[in-house]
């Protein structure tokens, strides 16, 4: 059965070329017996050479030049040539099924055969560690038959995607949800940019609390601070007591306490820690993995505290040749990259500038280490704080780049703070009313194009 099934498909292939593009993407050499393989990996080097399958007799001149094809495996080998004929009858979608589902088993059946190897400790460079990869890859083999979207014929799927209701992680502040129409999408990277001490990890750990509480799966990733300091200031926030009050509760208050926290939610939230500018991710993909397959635990929304101590998977650090530009830059597409394969929305957080520190109108221009970090973020808003706002337990939010929604929309707007229960919250609508007005732009020099530099980067905003 299986000889006759990987002939009809080696057969289809060579006939048919609409069929042959579709699935000689997902066939492996290996998963055919040793005859087959060895038609099959010819006809695939005619095809990548010249961009179409071979005829039967290019096909035998081909395998003619081979020196070590001879004996039993050569009249195997021009047997299976032989009856590589057309044949008009084969329905091109039930053998598309039945060669998607073959090569499900051969990919599972060889993923076992590899593991019990690794079990023996017979294989020469996999450890046991490897097991979950191994079978995770041979269950995730499947043939995908989109390959583009058709403008014309698809406008029913594009009409569709117009009016469907995307999944959204919303907030609990009123005018976040406004500025990003109800919450963050999954497979998005949103960024924060604030100086030292204005509030980046309060605020994602307010986040990761609320997340929490409505019942969704929460990992907090921490190279800054240790995972009991980011324990305590959710719970400082979910129990709503002082963090100061946290070290004073008896155990049996502070248990109790947690066991109300449990009832009132199905979510869980995990807090890893990495050290400082050590993790990159691979080694958030790992984790995301492992959680997985040992917690069967799936995250709805991942914070990562924060991006610029963290390392690229791809460059090496600054003892390279590489400069903070590239590299910070390239963090920023790994992580949305880890977005999108996990279908999660990401936060993470980045630093302002020297000058910027300062700033009561921070731009994109104050984002510390790399201008590119602005051009991959989806979402990416500015922490300010003065002694006016300190005084009135308010931080302002700028607005810097949305792809949400219109960024000058509600471009300015504050929220309250209270930092010793590390919570924020909506302030009333009257304390608005200066923030939502635009700040005049500044006149600047003319810059090179003759035109004035503006602070807000508008062409962002796409």
């Amino acid at each position: 059965m299986t000889a006759n099934i990987e002939t009809t498909i080696l057969r289809e292939v060579m006939s048919n070329d609409h069929f042959m593009r579709k699935v000689i993407p997902f066939l492996r050499p290996e998963y055919f017996d040793q005859a087959h393989a060895f038609v099959f990996k010819e006809m695939a080097s005619f095809v990548g050479k010249y961009n179409k399958m071979p005829n039967k007799e290019a096909l035998t001149i081909e395998l003619e030049s081979h020196e070590n094809l001879h004996g039993d495996l050569s009249n195997e080998v021009y047997t299976i040539v032989d009856q590589l004929k057309p044949n008009e009858d084969t329905n091109e979608d039930w053998l598309f099924d039945k060669a998607e589902k073959w090569c499900q088993d051969r990919a599972v059946f060889l993923a076992i055969m590899e593991s019990i190897q690794v079990i023996d400790g017979k294989h020469k460079t996999l450890t046991p560690n490897a097991l979950p990869d191994i079978l995770r890859e041979a269950l995730s083999v499947s043939f995908d038959t989109n390959i583009g979207h058709d403008y014309i014929e698809n406008f029913e799927e594009r009409y569709e995607f117009y009016h469907k209701d995307e999944a959204r992680l919303p907030f609990d502040l009123e005018y976040f949800n406004k500025i990003t129409k109800g919450g963050v999408p999954n497979k998005t990277l949103n960024v924060i940019l604030a100086g030292t001490g204005v509030g980046k990890s309060l605020f994602m750990c307010h986040c990761a609390s609320a997340n929490l509480l409505e019942g969704k799966n929460v990992l907090y990733i921490t190279m800054e601070m240790a995972e009991e300091r980011i324990a305590e200031r959710i719970d400082a926030n979910v129990m709503n007591l002082p963090v100061d009050q946290l070290e004073t509760l008896p155990k049996q208050m502070f248990e109790s306490k947690v066991q109300k926290i449990a009832q009132k939610t199905t979510g869980k939230l995990i807090v890893k820690e990495y050290p400082t500018g050590a993790a990159h991710t691979g080694h958030f993909r790992a984790l995301l993995k492992e959680l997985e397959t040992k917690r069967k635990f799936k995250p709805d929304v991942v914070y990562i505290d924060y991006l610029n101590i963290c390392s690229s998977s791809r460059m090496k650090g600054l003892g390279g040749s590489v400069n903070t530009y590239s590299l910070v830059k390239s963090i920023a597409e790994e992580i949305r990259g880890l977005a999108m394969e996990f279908d999660v929305p990401i936060f993470t957080a980045t630093q302002t500038t020297r000058s910027g520190f300062g700033n009561t109108d921070v731009g994109l221009e104050d984002t510390s280490e790399s201008f590119g970090l602005p051009a991959t973020a989806d979402l990416m808003f500015a922490l300010i704080s003065t002694e006016e706002l300190e005084q009135l337990n308010q931080i302002m939010v700028k607005q810097l780049k949305n792809r949400y929604n219109d960024p000058n929309a509600n471009k300015r707007f504050v929220i309250g703070v209270d930092r010793s229960r590390m919570k924020l919250y909506d302030v009333e609508q009257s304390a608005q009313a200066e923030v939502m007005q635009e700040a005049p732009i500044p006149d600047k020099p003319l810059n090179t194009f003759g035109s004035r530099e503006r602070s807000d980067f508008s062409e962002f905003n796409v």
